[in-house]
């Protein structure tokens, strides 16, 4: 289903964020470390900072942006310590806009936080 939809063009961006995901069925919720290095209104493609077993569904959050919780499905995994996941949404313009204010990537040096959005 996700490799038959309209994929928007990647945008490379630095982030930090966190993978969220239920560990042992509903017991507890899991939290990982994790930095988007490209990002769609679709999918996005994100660096582990360390080696763990990856479920195929997560929340991914992105706490300087305030962006809730966005639903994930991992697409694949690459030997590079990256991933490619899609969203089970489309991020909005004003998410993504917040997205490239708060990166630390130089290509997004000169964008500024509009306030009527938040």
């Amino acid at each position: 289903m996700y490799d038959r939809e309209a994929r928007f063009p990647m945008e490379e961006t630095m982030n930090p964020a966190r993978i969220e995901y239920t560990e042992k069925s509903v017991m507890h919720m899991e939290s990982r470390r994790c930095e988007i290095l490209a990002i769609s209104r679709s999918g996005a493609i994100l660096g582990i900072v360390t080696r763990f077993k990856i479920p195929s569904q997560f929340y991914l959050d992105v706490p300087k942006t305030r962006i809730p919780k966005i639903g994930c499905v991992l697409m694949r995994t690459k030997v590079n310590n990256t991933i490619e996941v899609r969203f089970l949404r489309l991020m909005t313009a004003n998410e993504m806009q917040r997205i490239y204010v708060y990166s630390t990537h130089p290509a997004h040096r000169d964008w500024v936080v509009d306030v009527r959005t938040w």
